[in-house]
């Protein structure tokens, strides 16, 4: 390529990237389900097939030319979108042989054969499963918004990183002279950082690796006669203990070298001494020198070790897989560094100090060796738990991430939330680094900066600027939220400002058939066309409206991600609100009690006589003065002493004296309050239902209206809803629970009460809703 392409100014590609991440709430929740997916069913390296089609067909819904199948399970997907720069964002797909330990719901149980055909476990524990759901809702959130920019996407789903041999599989296979050369790539790689944080670093951000493979030869034989052998263990243990002085005694102590010997076998039965061993030897630098005086080391140390022994056969020492420095362009970082820093704020894009000994096989994307290379950029982006970073040990970054388990661990667990998130927002807006149209075509200026945790459209829009095209799932403050993405302060560098609000909460991922095989399920998506009758969205649909169930569970019952919705239920949208206050009736007056005692001789309502617990007979009603709020359920006593205006109630104290508590104007309706006066009571004497439910918690505030009563949701005229049983009132027991009502129960010690059930009248029952 002739030059690097401009950069759109920063603030610009805020502004954009606003605009874009504004779309980011329609399609996070298959983002989500689809990282899930690939999470429980992950693949080993160049068997990556059921991700390949799945990342295949997301990017063929969105509009892509798509093909599969570069450099054995590679895809590659083309959007043209006008003249400008061509921008290649990649991810890679493949997994590790590694049993996963994280106790996730969505853990992975898959096992499957290594390239020596041993049956292994297999985990994405390098964060694979999270860089291929970002990179395809990257694709689709740039393909809704093509007004945004202008050029070419191309999107590349790579296999076999972690064999350093997959991106250079692709580029033999002609990547660049099918599909066009790029101005410029980008990619970005889980780390172990909090999450939702963006790490960079200029040049040097990642060392240079070479794998090796070493095979020593002995003399075999009983192990009962060592003397007539020459044993191979022994050679490959003389190996690896001479190998860790290498780098304590040959490397200068201001370089960066690693040497780790990560196979080591030989022998199939204990009373045998093998005929050879194997070992397999990687190791670590940051400049070539460096390297190629480990390598020369290595080979050293393992032929003279043989010949110590006395080998009859020279060790074989080949190159399995090797990759350089992994140097991003310093002019093209510095630009995607300012983008990121215009959307997320300072506190949340870091540079690093100093370089990652982690190696990659991006770098090959960028043609090492060529007259006029491609550049690239590659970051960092955070995933480790808030939790887990701030209970790791330590007192600093550096000492925090030693704690914290990190890629290639079985407890490898990144926050799925703010890690997808900014992992979308982060990619997205590097590409519009470059593809973004420098005209004012953003309808998001001042576009607030992104807290790692919260969604990316929760900025809010000046008033003054026009409604964006597309719908926005955007709530209004500048502030950003806090939550996993903001953090406590103190942490050097890593630590963003301090942070106020309210995290988002992503929608669950919904339990689905699994995929591949069958035909792509698009009842549940609204069609697109009028033409569009079987359910199939036409090319170029963005994957916005489309059912992606085939990607969000399996066999198993999905996860659920929160318990079910609790309370009563609402009422109908299109019903009104309640008006007023809770109570509109009348403010109570003069005092809470003011019936004398009964006449002596007076008679009870009794349930026996009226099984029903309907009203009293006329004969029989006791008389009631005007005004007096008449205790229904309570036996008549002697004057009690009057309740103290203003008293507060304490909540579980037992009533005293029998004197009940007096309702207050505006106060919501506690369950088990008798009733008093100026309130309309509930259920009795042929008037209308409560409307407050009892049986259920009260979903409003103290004075605020409540749903009204709705059929069939438990109030006491609700036909075929059991009555509920709700604690009596007794005036005899100073505490404690109370009994059910018991029709049939008779107390002695009532007034008026002889001592024999058959000759006194039946008592009045309790009180009842």
């Amino acid at each position: 390529m002739d030059a690097v392409p401009h950069a759109v100014d920063p603030q610009r590609v805020a502004e954009h990237g606003g605009a874009v991440m504004r779309l980011v709430d329609e399609i996070f929740p298959l983002v989500e389900g689809f990282y899930v997916d690939l999470h429980k069913n992950p693949e080993l390296s160049h068997q990556e097939n059921r991700t390949a089609g799945a990342v295949a067909e997301w990017l063929t819904r969105a509009g892509f030319e798509v093909e599969t199948g570069v450099g054995g399970a590679g895809v590659v997907g083309v959007l043209r979108n006008g003249d400008g720069p061509t921008v290649l964002l990649r991810a890679d797909m493949d997994a590790l042989p590694i049993e996963e330990r994280t106790g996730l719901p969505y853990a992975s149980t898959a096992r499957g054969r290594d390239d020596d055909g041993q049956d292994v476990p297999i985990m994405h524990a390098c964060g694979h499963d999270a860089h291929t759901a970002c990179l395809v809702g990257t694709a689709d959130l740039l393909a809704e918004a093509r007004d945004e920019w202008r050029g070419t996407l191309m999107v590349v789903a790579q296999p076999g990183e972690e064999t350093l041999d997959g991106a250079v599989g692709m580029i033999r296979d002609g990547l660049y002279t099918r599909f066009g050369r790029p101005d410029i790539a980008l990619a970005q790689h889980l780390g172990p950082q909090p999450a939702g944080m963006v790490a960079h670093r200029s040049g040097t951000i990642m060392a240079a690796t070479t794998n090796l493979r070493v095979r020593v030869f002995g003399t075999g034989g009983h192990a009962s006669r060592p003397e007539s052998t020459v044993d191979p263990v022994l050679i490959a243990s003389n190996i690896v203990n001479r190998l860790q002085t290498v780098v304590a005694r040959e490397i200068s102590p201001s370089e960066m070298a690693v040497v780790t010997v990560g196979v080591l076998r030989a022998g199939t039965k204990v009373n045998v001494i093998p005929e050879e061993a194997y070992l397999e030897v990687d190791t670590r630098a940051l400049n070539p020198a460096v390297a190629e005086r480990l390598h020369s080391a290595i080979d050293r140390i393992v032929r003279a070790e043989a010949a110590a022994s006395g080998a009859q056969r020279e060790p074989e020492i080949t190159v399995a897989r090797e990759t350089g420095v992994t140097a991003n362009a310093p002019g093209p970082t510095a630009e995607v560094v300012a983008a990121h820093r215009a959307y997320f704020g300072d506190g949340y894009v870091v540079e690093l100090p100093e370089p990652i000994t982690g190696s990659e096989d991006f770098p090959a994307f960028g043609l090492p060796g060529d007259p006029q290379p491609v550049p690239y950029v590659y970051w960092f982006l955070g995933s480790t738990p808030h939790d887990v970073w701030e209970a790791a040990p330590g007192g600093t970054p550096y000492e925090k991430m030693m704690g914290v388990p990190t890629t290639h661990s079985p407890f490898f667990a990144p926050d799925r939330e703010s890690t997808l998130r900014a992992g979308l927002a982060a990619l997205s807006l590097g590409a519009l680094t470059y593809l973004g149209t420098p005209e004012a075509s953003g309808t998001t200026g001042g576009q607030p900066a992104m807290s790692a945790s919260s969604g990316p459209g929760d900025g809010s829009v000046p008033a003054a600027q026009a409604e964006p095209p597309a719908p926005v799932h955007a709530a209004g403050g500048d502030e950003r939220p806090e939550g996993p993405g903001a953090f406590e302060p103190g942490y050097d560098d890593y630590a963003p400002a301090a942070d106020s609000g309210a995290r988002p909460t992503a929608a669950p991922v919904p339990p689905t058939a699994p995929y591949p095989g069958e035909p792509y399920p698009g009842e549940h998506a609204p069609a697109p066309a009028a033409s569009d009758t079987d359910g199939e969205a036409a090319e170029g649909d963005s994957t916005a409206y489309t059912d992606m169930d085939r990607y969000l569970g399996d066999e198993d019952q999905a996860p659920e991600y929160g318990p079910p919705p609790v309370g009563p239920p609402l009422p109908p949208t299109a019903a009104p609100p309640p008006q007023g206050p809770p109570i509109s009736a009348p403010p109570p007056q003069g005092p809470p009690i003011s019936a004398p005692p009964p006449p002596s001789g007076a008679v009870p309502y009794s349930a026996e006589r009226d099984p029903g617990f309907g009203p009293y007979p006329a004969e029989s009603q006791p008389p009631q003065q005007p005004g007096e709020p008449f205790q229904q359920g309570e036996p008549f006593q002697q004057q009690p002493e009057p309740y103290q205006q203003g008293e507060p109630y304490q909540p579980g104290d037992p009533f005293q004296s029998g004197q009940p508590e007096p309702y207050q104007q505006g106060e919501p309706y506690q369950q088990g309050q008798p009733y008093q006066q100026g309130r309309p009571e509930p259920y009795g004497y042929g008037q209308q239902a409560d409307p407050y439910q009892p049986a259920h918690p009260e979903p409003h505030g103290p004075g605020q209206p409540g749903p009204p009563y709705q059929p069939g949701t438990g109030g006491p005229h609700d036909p075929g809803h059991p009555v509920e049983q709700y604690e009596p009132y007794d005036a005899h027991r100073s505490g404690g629970p109370a009994e059910p009502y018991d029709p049939h129960y008779y107390d002695p010690q009532s007034p008026g009460r002889s001592g024999d059930p058959d000759q006194d009248p039946p008592q009045d029952p309790p009180y009842r809703l």
